[in-house]
């Protein structure tokens, strides 16, 4: 993929990036919001950097390494991708409070029509604002949503200087491995 042009970039602005859903997955991954790449694109997690497509493949989750193009295919593994904000942005920090509380309500009731067994939220501050637990932290959470189980995951931005793709791997292995067994 060529990278995309300032112009194409901004033009994204206003583009809403299809969700990769199904009834019934086994686990539902819930970016952030869609960055201005991946409005471009159609495809999740598409920026240059981004880890969760490696990460996905280094905890098993997937056989082999999937490109953002190839997202469809993550349905036949019974996973799926949505957002907490659908808005697309540049950065996460241009989302207001409202939106991610807003963002939040929405999942909860795409999830309740789902029902995935797990819902997994890469980023603990994005969980935290949408479902209002400051006290959230990486790891499976109490609350469930409907029949769903949550998981919060790290952010696989190449931002996130706290997690190697080695230990955010670790972290997404723990998932796959509940997600087997439950």
């Amino acid at each position: 993929m060529t990278r995309p042009t300032q112009a194409q970039l901004e033009a994204a602005r206003d583009r809403l990036v299809p969700d990769v859903v199904a009834d019934g997955l086994s686990v539902l991954f819930c970016g952030i919001n869609p960055g201005l790449t991946t409005a471009v694109t159609g495809h999740h997690f598409a920026r240059p950097g981004n880890r969760f497509w490696p990460v996905l493949h280094r905890s098993g989750f997937t056989p082999r390494l999937l490109a953002p193009a190839e997202q469809a295919e993550l349905l036949t593994y019974r996973l799926g991708i949505t957002n907490v904000v659908a808005r697309p942005t540049a950065r996460a920090d241009e989302l207001t409070a409202e939106e991610y509380r807003e963002g939040g309500r929405l999942l909860e009731r795409k999830v309740a029509r789902l029902r995935p067994r797990w819902l997994a939220v890469v980023g603990v501050t994005a969980y935290r604002a949408a479902f209002a637990d400051r006290g959230a932290r990486i790891g499976p959470q109490e609350r469930t949503i409907g029949s769903a189980r949550v998981w919060v995951l790290p952010n696989p931005s190449g931002l996130n200087a706290h997690w190697t793709a080695e230990t955010m791997a670790e972290e997404y292995a723990r998932l796959r491995e509940a997600a087997e067994t439950a």
